[in-house]
């Protein structure tokens, strides 16, 4: 049972007694990190293989569920579950994965993918497989109304930000999918700062919920192949300074916009400000390009109160080259616009 920090909400309660009025025996994980170990991953594995465990419940966020997915793929594996996350080692079997969500940020209660930090070698790594996929998930948003304001605003950045790193494409996309992350776009800016002013307001809460499982349970990708950005550079600077995810990228992401913006991409950007943010359509392109990354700045910085610079929250540029060539995998990041090493070591520096 991966579980989440906080037992303080009495849902943790709740849910042992249940299990065991069902006559079934609860072994507890406790402590998963904000960016789950892999370390972690290995101690869940040895007590899944230890005591049978046969179904894992994983109570919390997505870095609890993650863990949870993880732990249930390296149960079947008699190595390193690092080495599961690096693919070196195939995942052929996982548990039983079911969810109670308490955050709404990752989506990782709807989908089949995790992502493991390892400590040792400063690597952040996403790993996806269907059978990691959980069986049931229980979506109540009154379990989120204790979040803090903070944790709201992070998780509002990484829903909307895994829909960027589909929505921004160059492709020919579907006018349907389209207008649903437009629409999405909209709900998580509208909610978030009444969540985070009124935390008990079930209505944020619950369009807050939904839109993170809809942003990133694969509905949206529509068949595009193209990889994503702002996730790959974010996960460095989690690897190495462990800050909160949805901080990262809200940091990132404006100077990711920035840089990629030009006349080849300005008509994406301008469909982006006119239909998310209700733009002048009739303004020259670049005009509105503009506007719009101004006005999510200002969304993620001062709506939301996010911290708006990597310098203020700690980070140097002591690593950015070590941290862009992992982000590039030594080649070339092939998204929106293709970012090389030096592409992204400019972003982390704008970043500053």
């Amino acid at each position: 049972m991966a579980e989440a920090p906080s037992k303080g909400r009495g849902l943790y309660d709740k849910l042992v007694s249940e299990i065991e009025q069902a006559g079934l025996e609860v072994f507890e994980l406790s402590g998963i990190e904000p960016n789950p170990r892999v370390s972690s991953v290995n101690r869940g594995a040895g007590i899944c293989r230890q005591e049978q465990i046969d179904v894992i419940l994983a109570v919390g966020g997505g870095s609890t569920i993650d863990a949870a997915k993880c732990i249930g793929a390296a149960a079947h594996y008699d190595g390193d579950a690092w080495d599961l996350v690096t693919r070196t080692a195939p995942i052929t079997d996982c548990l039983p994965v079911v969810t109670v969500l308490t955050l709404a940020a990752t989506g990782s209660e709807m989908n089949g993918t995790a992502v493991i930090s390892n400590t040792e070698t400063n690597d952040k790594i996403g790993v996806g497989d269907p059978l990691m996929r959980p069986k049931v998930s229980f979506l109540d948003p009154t379990n989120t109304f204790t979040v803090s304001s903070f944790q709201t605003a992070s998780g509002a950045a990484d829903i909307i930000s895994h829909i960027l790193e589909v929505y921004f494409s160059m492709d020919h996309d579907l006018y349907m999918l389209d207008q649903v992350m437009e629409g999405m776009l909209r709900t998580v800016i509208k909610y978030a700062p009444i969540a985070m002013k009124e935390p008990d307001n079930y209505e944020a809460r619950a369009n807050l919920m939904w839109a993170s499982s809809w942003a990133i349970n694969g509905f949206l990708v529509g068949g595009k192949q193209q990889a994503w950005s702002c996730h790959p550079m974010e996960h460095q600077l989690s690897a190495f300074y462990d800050i909160t995810h949805g901080l990262g990228l809200a940091i990132l992401t404006p100077r990711w916009m920035q840089h990629v913006l030009d006349e080849t991409t300005a008509c994406k950007f301008h469909q982006f400000g006119c239909n998310v943010f209700g733009l002048d359509a009739s303004l020259e392109p670049m005009v509105v390009a503009k506007k719009s990354i101004e006005m999510l700045s200002d969304f993620f910085f001062h709506t939301l109160g996010l911290e708006s610079s990597l310098s203020q929250v700690g980070i140097d540029a002591a690593n950015f080259t070590e941290m862009a060539q992992k982000a590039c995998k030594g080649g070339v990041i092939n998204g929106f616009k293709p970012l090389n090493q030096q592409d992204v070591e400019s972003i982390y520096r704008m970043s500053l």
